[in-house]
């Protein structure tokens, strides 16, 4: 079997394939392993926190998952054209308190010619919500 190379332009099957890889990594919850799917010098916009570069990444991503316990999430392809991709998310997680929160968001992301992502804007809404009414589950 053939194996197609995820890089730029995409199409409707690279584009799926990005979003998928992206949600796995997420749900890993390993901070290496998802930077390395960004450039050494990513910019990245989460909510109100500016980011630069891969070292940064990690750093975020271990403080969050200090905070936000149970984590899960899925991504949906939005739009793609040339280097740019769009999803919708949803994730939820639990807080310290044992709060459930669901989190809604968009994502624009544009990579690099060798696939890589070198920019991330992400808006993300967070509602509280009853663990009974979890969608997502490990």
């Amino acid at each position: 079997m053939e194996t197609i190379p995820l890089i730029p332009p995409f199409n409707l099957q690279t584009a799926l394939q990005k979003v998928q890889l992206a949600e796995d990594a997420w749900n890993s919850q390993d901070p290496l392993r998802i930077a390395l799917a960004y450039t050494l010098d990513s910019e990245w916009r989460n909510r109100d926190t500016f980011i630069n570069g891969r070292e940064e990444i990690v750093k975020f991503l271990e403080k969050k998952w200090k905070k936000e316990l149970n984590y899960r999430l899925k991504k949906e392809l939005w739009s793609f054209h040339d280097n740019r991709i769009a999803v919708r998310f949803e994730y939820e997680y639990q807080n310290i308190q044992s709060q459930w929160f669901r989190a809604y968001g968009n994502e624009n992301w544009e990579f690099d010619e060798d696939g890589l992502m070198r920019k991330r804007y992400a808006s993300i809404n967070d509602l509280a919500i009853h663990e009974t009414e979890r969608r997502l589950r490990c």
